[in-house]
């Protein structure tokens, strides 16, 4: 073998060691990479918008409504929602009173957005839960460390969700699973802690073709 042909095998195998040290794929050879939930688009359908009274179904959330956001406590949760294989919109502004001039409007992707409240409101005008945006995550911005659930947000978002039912969609005439990370979840879903970075999606009659088992944290 002459000087440039053992050079070349060199190359070869230091290639080949780099791609093996930089594969998503595990020793049995599936996948490893997370499966991110797709970004929501203006054409996404929008079937439960927010509701109208933002404070009240908070209260009836059982969670204490504010003047500005508390950040003592600040983790976020993902929501995907899926009816027939198509991901449905989670209402920006949800949890928030977006009528009081207090709450500064933004536009994200051409999508608005609720917050930042410097100046705090004259009344309660934001959840401890709540969206900003049409991402799908949850916000919870609460001075007490305790996780919010599913169910609360369901509660806040006037959407049924109980073991059965999401909304109108009920077992068996409806395919109804939700999804934890990734895993079927086969509890109470009103029981779901939505803590720090939990992937949770909702899927009714015919899934997509992925259920996705992380977010897109960068959107915070």
């Amino acid at each position: 073998m002459n000087a440039r042909a053992f050079v070349l095998v060199l190359v070869a195998l230091a290639l080949s060691v780099a791609a093996c040290g930089s594969s998503s794929k595990s020793a049995a050879g599936q996948s490893t990479a997370p499966i991110v939930a797709p970004k929501s688009a203006a054409s996404d359908p929008q079937p439960w918008p927010a509701p109208s009274d933002p404070m009240a179904r908070a209260r009836a959330a059982g969670v204490v409504p504010e003047n500005a956001e508390q950040l003592q406590y600040h983790v976020h949760a993902h929501l995907d929602v899926f009816i027939d294989g198509s991901h449905i919109l989670v209402p920006a502004g949800l949890g928030i009173d977006i009528a009081n001039p207090r709450v500064h409007r933004f536009t994200t992707d051409g999508l608005p957005s609720y917050g930042g409240i410097v100046i705090p409101c004259d009344q309660p005008c934001i959840s401890p839960l709540h969206t900003h945006d049409v991402t799908g995550i949850l916000h919870t911005e609460s001075p007490t460390q305790k996780d919010n659930t599913l169910g609360q947000f369901f509660i806040e978002w006037n959407v049924r969700l109980d073991a059965n039912c999401v909304a109108t969609y009920c077992k068996p005439a409806a395919a109804v699973a939700i999804y934890v990370n990734g895993t079927r979840f086969a509890g109470d879903p009103t029981t779901i802690p939505l803590s720090d970075h939990t992937e949770i999606a909702v899927v009714i009659g015919t899934p997509p073709a992925q259920i996705p088992n992380a977010a897109d944290w960068t959107q915070i």
